[in-house]
């Protein structure tokens, strides 16, 4: 089987629609637009990986934080409690009804905690909850980011969202080779390193996404 390929037949098969940023970005030369599809292709995965990190560390601080608020309102988990505006309610309800459509018997908290998106932990820390969430609870999750609490909240909201933006359009095979890559990975370290440095150091040693930049084509 031939391992070659002929570059006006993937022009076609893969549409100038879908080429359209490609080959702007390369001057209209499609061998060029294919191999920077192609890293695009790659650094998109790098960039997943690199968010699923931050996701897993930032999710279970805030989890811990918000358990110790609801434990000081004698409930033994947040999801009870937690004052969630419509969107946040349903992206949790959705979340209880496919742990309970899995069967899950024990844990059920946690599953659900797992569940739940990375949009909505970025939800959370939303203006709308600096009193009722951010002050009180979510705040701590990142005990090592700005010393006011309403900076840390705009900064752990920045980051949060760029992070989101660039998981969702790699996640949808979308075009990201024209953001600034780097400014997301360091949102990523920073982020991590405001729950405790020895996370962001896990995410700047461990993540791909550094190498994988260095290696764009055409530059």
């Amino acid at each position: 089987m031939s391992t070659s390929t002929d570059p006006a037949v993937m022009g076609r098969l893969l549409t100038t629609v879908r080429l359209r940023s490609y080959l702007e970005a390369t001057q209209g030369d499609l061998p060029a637009a294919l191999r920077l599809y192609d890293w695009n292709t790659v650094v998109s995965a790098a960039a997943m990986a690199t968010v699923a990190m931050v996701e897993v560390v930032v999710r279970n601080a805030m989890d811990v934080q918000l358990g110790r608020w609801a434990r000081l309102r004698g409930e033994a988990s947040w999801l009870e409690i937690v004052p969630l505006e419509p969107r946040g309610l349903a992206d949790l309800e959705r979340a209880e009804r496919a742990v309970e459509a899995r069967g899950v018997s024990t844990s059920f908290h946690d599953h659900v905690v797992a569940e739940l998106g990375f949009g909505f932990w970025r939800y959370l820390t939303a203006q709308r909850y600096l009193t009722s969430l951010w002050v009180p609870a979510l705040g701590k999750a990142f005990p090592h980011g700005y010393r006011d609490l309403r900076e840390r909240r705009r900064g752990v909201e920045r980051r949060l969202t760029a992070l989101t933006i660039v998981r969702n359009r790699a996640a949808h095979h979308e075009p990201i080779h024209r953001r600034d890559l780097r400014a997301d990975l360091r949102a990523a370290v920073e982020l991590a390193t405001w729950v405790h440095p020895d996370a962001g150091a896990w995410v700047a040693t461990r993540s791909p996404l550094e190498s994988v930049i260095a290696r764009r084509p055409g530059r």
